[in-house]
């Protein structure tokens, strides 16, 4: 992950999830699974905001792949928090990197901290080197003024 707890930059997408019942566990806790699903929801708001849907993917004839997932628990989510999962890419290039920060709305407190990294692939598979034009064109206006590529 690229720096210690990184500002999201004005470009993040944010999105605020109320713990449900059914994503904890016996001890009361977000089973360490359900994040990934909390950064799904993220990244999917702010690949909609770049115009980068599923169905916006498919008509350019590319999709994504998730290649990574990483995650550093700092404070444990249980039933009820209200959680704001802050989204925003450091890489575009040769593959879209992606930074979340998870924040418990009524502490301010970062729970977790994440990164994800999609690769690009053709509507049949085959896995492409670098992140297509018409991508990349949607996805540079996320990036961090100080940061990323154009």
């Amino acid at each position: 992950m690229s720096g210690r707890y990184p500002t999201p930059p004005s470009t993040a997408v944010s999105v605020e999830i109320e713990v449900p019942f059914h994503d904890v566990d016996a001890l009361n806790v977000v089973w360490h699974g359900h994040y990934c699903k909390y950064l799904e929801i993220a990244r999917t708001a702010l690949l909609r905001a770049r115009r980068l849907d599923a169905a916006d993917l498919i008509a350019f004839g590319y999709r994504f792949m998730v290649a990574e997932t990483r995650l550093r628990h700092l404070l444990a989510l249980r039933y009820g928090d209200r959680v704001r999962v802050t989204a925003w890419p450091v890489e575009i290039e040769n593959r879209i990197t992606i930074q979340y920060d998870l924040t418990d709305v009524a502490s301010g407190r970062r729970c977790a901290q994440g990164t994800t990294v999609l690769v690009t692939t053709t509507g049949e598979g085959e896995l492409c080197m670098w992140t297509p034009r018409p991508i990349l064109d949607r996805m540079a206006g996320a990036l961090p003024a100080t940061g990323g590529s154009p």
